[in-house]
């Protein structure tokens, strides 16, 4: 029997940790790795100690703000880079598996954290109905290999 990849382990525990998120419109994973370790690992939702939408607001979610986001949500790539900075991780070179392609705040996010490479299952600006992965494209430019990755994966 062949051993799976780690880019597969990482990418099947990124769509595990979706299934925790709380966030009643969507269910993203993150998982940040350096040299085949884990270095943290994320999941959308609200900042721990706030409410949780399915919990609060099973129906609709959170209240959105101004421009019709959502107002408590971090997303699963923050709270993945947030926690390891939080708890003094060195991000330079790592890489992020992530269940949805970054947007472009994340994107801008991952690229200042030092994070080289990112690998994604579905685009973003699918699910949002964007004309393009926005943040994929801004990695990319600036040197953060960002590509999609699905080979082996779980079905969900």
């Amino acid at each position: 029997m062949a051993k799976p990849s780690f880019d597969v382990i990482f990418m099947n525990l990124a769509a595990d940790l979706a299934l925790r998120s709380h966030c009643v419109k969507a269910h993203v994973g993150a998982v940040l790795v350096k040299d085949t370790r884990i270095i943290s690992i994320g999941y959308n939702g609200p900042p721990s100690g706030t409410h949780n939408c399915d919990e609060e607001w099973p129906e609709t979610g959170c209240p959105r703000d101004a421009r019709g986001s959502c107002s408590l949500a971090l997303h699963a790539e923050e709270n993945a880079i947030l926690y390891a900075v939080k708890n003094g991780a060195n991000l330079q070179g790592a890489t992020l598996y992530t269940t949805l392609s970054p947007c472009l705040p994340c994107a801008r996010l991952i690229f200042s954290a030092g994070i080289k490479h990112v690998f994604y299952s579905k685009s973003y600006a699918a699910y949002k109905g964007l004309p393009s992965d926005e943040g994929v494209d801004f990695l990319n430019h600036f040197g953060v290999i960002a590509e999609r990755f699905d080979a082996g994966l779980k079905t969900e």
